[in-house]
Formats: C-alpha cells, sequence, structure tokens
C-alpha cells in the first residue's frame, strides 16, 4: 500500500466519524431519554407519558403530539444521576470527537498536499500525517468511551427505577441513537488504526512521517556525506604530470 495518498479507510473514517458526532448532537437535544408512563383506569380519560430528556420534559396525552407541559428548566432541576452525568458526559464526548475530525482533516491535508521530497524539520516533528491519524483514532476512542459507559448506564438505571418505586420507566430511543453513535466513533478509531498499522513500518518509531523510502535511503537526518563537508584544502585533488 502507497501511504502517500489519500486513501479510502482515511476518507472514510473521517465521514463515519462526521455522522457519529451528529449522531451525538441529535442524542443530546432529544427529549427522548426516558419514558413515564402513567395509566389511568379511568375511562373520561386519557394515559399521560412523561418524555424526560437531558434538558427539557414533555408530558403527552395518548395520541397527541403535542406537549401538555414543557418544562424547559428541567436541565437545572434533574434530579435523575444517570441524566446529570450524561449532561457533562455528552458534550465532552462531542468537544473531543471534534477535536478529532480536526485533527484527521489535519492528517489528510498533510498527506495530500505534501512535497515529493521529504522534509527534514517535519521528520523530527509530531505534526504530520502519521501522528494526526494516530492521535486522532486514540481521540475518537476516548470519545466513543465517553458517551457509551453513561448510556449503557441508564439502562441499568432504569431497571433500579423501576424496582425503587413501580415499573412504570422505560428508557427511549435516544439510549439507540447515542450508542450507535459511539459505535460509530469505535469504528472511525479502528479504520484509522487500521490505516496506520498497514502503512507504517514498525521498526521506525511510532511518531515519524510515512514516507516511501526506496530501499537505498535509510535516512534523511545527514543529507550529505561527511567527505563533502571537508573544505577545499582538505580534499585531495589529483594531480595531472606531462612528460615530455
Amino acid at each position: 500500500m502507497g501511504c502517500r495518498d489519500v486513501h479510502a479507510a482515511t476518507v472514510l473514517s473521517f465521514l463515519c466519524g462526521i455522522a457519529s458526532v451528529a449522531g451525538l448532537f441529535a442524542g443530546t437535544l432529544l427529549p427522548n431519554w426516558r419514558k413515564l408512563r402513567l395509566i389511568t383506569f379511568n375511562r373520561n380519560e386519557k394515559n399521560l407519558t412523561v418524555y424526560t430528556g437531558l434538558w427539557v420534559k414533555c408530558a403527552r396525552y395518548d395520541g397527541s403530539s403535542d406537549c401538555l407541559m414543557y418544562d424547559t428548566t428541567w436541565y437545572s432541576s434533574v434530579d435523575q444521576l444517570d441524566l446529570r452525568v450524561l449532561q457533562f458526559a455528552l458534550p465532552l464526548s462531542i468537544l473531543i470527537a471534534m477535536g478529532a475530525l480536526l485533527l484527521c482533516l489535519i492528517g489528510m491535508c498533510n498527506t495530500a498536499f505534501r512535497s515529493s521530497v521529504p522534509n527534514i524539520k517535519l521528520a523530527k516533528c509530531l505534526v504530520n500525517s502519521a501522528g494526526c491519524h494516530l492521535v486522532a483514532g486514540l481521540l475518537f476512542f476516548l470519545a466513543g468511551t465517553v458517551s457509551l459507559s453513561p448510556s449503557i448506564w441508564v439502562i441499568f438505571y432504569n431497571i433500579h427505577l423501576n424496582k425503587k418505586f413501580e415499573p412504570v420507566f422505560t428508557f427511549d430511543y435516544a439510549v439507540y441513537v447515542t450508542m450507535a453513535s459511539a459505535g460509530g466513533l469505535y469504528m472511525t478509531s479502528l479504520l484509522l488504526f487500521i490505516w496506520y498499522c498497514a502503512c507504517k513500518s514498525l521498526p521506525s518509531p511510532f511518531w515519524q512521517p510515512l514516507y516511501s523510502h526506496p530501499p537505498s535511503m535509510h535516512t534523511y537526518s545527514q543529507p550529505y556525506s561527511a567527505r563533502s563537508r571537508l573544505s577545499a584544502i582538505e580534499i585531495d585533488i589529483p594531480v595531472v604530470s606531462h612528460t615530455t
């Protein structure tokens, strides 16, 4: 695999990362994390369902799409520990993933627009395509872990609420959206790691750029030989003598 070009793995990982961040945004804003269903036995009244999100709470009658009660100050008075943790975890995960996307984009631009002759200064720097993609993969993995762990906790906390009160609590589809987005972040990280491992030779340090060295070229640290740095006086000049 020639690593001087932008490959399908890096492009696919970048697009997958964008889709995952969009999913995290949706999961953060959706008011569908937990449902509290209140059933009445009065035939003249309708059943009521309370939809709880991270920032708002909405109560609806069965068969109605309008909120009977819409609480926009719910974010400041959340009394459920799992949702309170998600209020901090999901925005943090989005920030980490956006930083990883930026690094991934920098690495792709570095790979696509660098010159054919390796830069000696760049070879000693962490800012190169290999370093950017590797760090971006680690950040994507971290962002997926930060968003997935509290999302799974919602399911177990829901069981705890049903045991503590009554079996009227159910988790809603925002949990699935966030878990799927976290899975997309893991997939993005895996694609970047696969690209890196397929392109990088193991003996050299992991932060070095991915240049395709010809077999006869081993290093760029000494572009000139020691002999060429000698002064003209020290270089042996052959003397041609003419005999008559």
